[in-house]
């Protein structure tokens, strides 16, 4: 605590020593102007109302003087405020009024940070192609930027980072890591530690979405130690937060606690709102697990009066809704209700579809507890609608995943036939070289005969490079015919083992109602039928993937005799780069039975504990 105490002192110090000198400082000048941004920076999270009129005055003096860098720094500075408040048409319009400036002033540095702001608020408004093409110009940009070295290099990095946020919200996940650790290559090049902490974290936060809470913890950790040498309270409360999730989802109560008290700390520390509203929601969570339900209550209550007085919608939504589960739980529906039906309509103002399925399957459950059954099928229904429509849109991620996999592996064989050309023409100038070389001897007759050869040589290359090329050229076809349908087979098999355990889902909460069971079973039935065909899915699968992986399956029975056909099946999803929880939904099992397996599956292929068994089954 005293260090907290002694940073925050040296903060206030700061900010008081910069308003000192903006109140002695008479002329309306850039120098006024460059205070008033150190002032604005300095508050925007602690202080939102007070730095904009920092940012008011910035625009006032910089209009005055005709100062366009301050102009633009001064939208910018407005821009941030409205975003940080959920106001994202207007922040929409001050970035774009700076960005204006920007381009008219050639400030490339400025057009970077403004693309970021704007590529952020595509991302959150879930025009996520948008992000991704602003960030991709904000890239091409950063590429003609006139100062090379550490610079240029910490740009790279953070479109790259943004990339990735961005893929993480699209569902992306594999992208988004590829992305992440493109960010963290450029900035341990340049040894940029707060940057590379943030990328660290954001590693841990793909790993988490992946359901890979075990490795996710490893992440969090460096970032933690990171943003501790660079005392940087704001993001070590954000990175404590997310360990804290991670230890949850493992069931290590104790951990998840002492790391959400250290974010709630940190958070009090810089006094960022959001964190703190995120980091005692996430407290509430943990006593509402244990059954402590007036701790639970008083941790919600305190969370949603900091969200309504900042006006933070998503968390005040999730404030509502854990009051709504702790009345649920102490049957007072009513209140329960209440509370439901405020996040109800919190969600539906801005759209947050995954939190609005919750809040009717909550809504649903408080009714049928209740004795309402007829009003409590009418909102079932409603989150089955946005159930689906979410299952859809996972659906379609999961193919955008398949095709990048697909287009990268594409490229990779035209790499492959390109090396292979490149060698032709080194074996073609050799034997130039040679020719030359016995033309230099003098030897009239001798040069005659290697001229001869030379030419039969060089037809026959030629005639062994079209037929090469034919070759090549019909067996890109096949291979690019394979794996589309191997991709349309994979992405077959998560549909028809994903319906399956969500059709179990289904059955054991209508089982429960009468009610129910009469409105669901005709469905269920169609249903049924439509999935019911014949089952030659795993059999046309593997073969496909036996052609278009160089007969995979043979070649790892040679490594291990002993190898089942589950396993093969097993190491088949894990060379198509499939998470654990993915391949326990098309397995139809618990993510942990599918850890079980590859830890045998790796015993039976002799791997080390150090060996890293899917970076190995790629190299067969």
């Amino acid at each position: 605590m005293l260090v907290a105490e002694v940073s925050s002192s040296q903060q206030s110090q700061l900010i008081d020593s910069l308003k000192l000198e903006l109140k002695n400082r008479k002329e309306d000048d850039s120098i006024k102007v460059l205070i008033l941004t150190k002032l604005h920076e300095k508050l925007m999270f602690s202080k939102p109302e007070e730095a904009k009129q920092y940012a008011l005055q910035t625009l006032a003096i910089s209009k005055k003087n005709n100062y366009k860098r301050g102009l633009g720094i001064g939208n910018m500075h407005l821009g941030n405020y409205h975003s940080n408040r959920g106001e994202n048409d207007s922040a929409l319009y001050y970035f774009t009024e700076a960005k204006s400036i920007f381009k008219e002033t050639k400030s490339t540095r400025g057009i970077i940070f403004i693309n970021h702001s704007i590529s952020s608020i595509k991302q959150t408004n879930g025009e996520f192609d948008e992000a991704i093409a602003i960030t991709k110009e904000t890239l091409k940009a950063i590429e003609k930027f006139e100062k090379d070295g550490d610079l240029k290099t910490k740009f790279i990095g953070a479109q790259h980072n943004s990339l990735a946020g961005i893929y993480i919200e699209k569902g992306n996940y594999n992208l988004a890591l590829s992305e992440a650790l493109k960010a963290l290559k450029y900035f341990e090049e340049i040894n940029h530690k707060s940057r590379k902490a943030d990328v660290l974290k954001q590693i841990g936060d793909i790993e988490t979405a992946l359901g890979n809470y075990e490795s996710s913890i490893s992440y969090f950790q460096e970032a933690i130690d990171l943003y501790k040498e660079l005392d940087d309270k704001m993001y070590l409360a954000y990175a404590h937060n997310s360990l804290g999730i991670s230890y949850q989802e493992l069931k290590r109560y104790d951990n998840a606690k002492t790391q959400y008290n250290l974010g709630l700390e940190n958070s009090r520390a810089v006094e960022n709102k959001l964190s703190t509203s995120n980091a005692l929601h996430n407290l509430g969570e943990l006593e509402l697990l244990k059954k402590n339900y007036k701790k639970a209550r008083d941790l919600f209550l305190e969370a949603k009066d900091i969200s309504e007085s900042e006006n933070l919608k998503l968390s005040l939504v999730n404030a509502y809704q854990g009051l709504s589960q702790v009345d649920y739980h102490l049957n007072k529906f009513s209140s329960a209700l209440d509370y439901n039906q405020k996040a109800l309509d919190m969600s539906k103002s801005i759209n947050a579809l995954p939190h609005l399925k919750d809040t009717y399957q909550l809504h649903s459950d408080i009714l049928l507890k209740s004795g309402n059954s007829n009003e409590a099928i009418k909102y079932l229904k409603e989150a089955q609608k946005i159930n689906d429509s979410l299952y859809n849109l996972k659906k379609s991620r999961q193919i955008e995943e398949l095709k990048a996999i697909y287009e990268t592996e594409k490229k990779e064989a035209e790499l492959i036939i390109k090396n292979r050309e490149i060698e032709s023409l080194t074996v073609k100038a050799k034997n130039d070289k040679l020719t030359k070389s016995l033309y230099g001897i003098g030897m009239f007759s001798f040069l005659t005969i290697a001229g001869l050869l030379y030419f039969g040589f060089k037809q026959r290359i030629k005639k062994n490079r079209i037929a090469r090329e034919k070759q090549e050229a019909i067996y890109k076809q096949e291979i690019e015919f394979k794996k589309k349908e191997l991709a349309s087979q994979t992405l077959h098999l998560v549909q028809k083992n994903s319906f399956i355990q969500e059709l179990k889902e289904n059955l054991e909460k209508i089982k429960k109602s009468p009610e129910l069971f009469k409105v669901e079973f005709r469905r269920l039935v169609m249903l049924l039928k439509k999935e019911s065909a014949e089952d030659k899915d795993w059999e046309v699968f593997k073969s496909y993937f036996s052609e278009v992986h160089n007969n995979f399956d043979i070649k790892i029975k040679e490594i291990s005799n002993d190898i089942s056909e589950k396993e093969i099946r097993l190491a088949s999803f894990l060379r198509m780069n499939l998470t654990t929880k993915e391949i326990a939904s098309m397995l139809n099992v618990q993510p942990d039975s599918v850890k079980k397996s590859k830890y045998r599956l790796k015993n039976k292929l002799s791997l080390g504990k150090d060996d890293d068994l899917t970076q190995f089954l790629n190299s067969i």
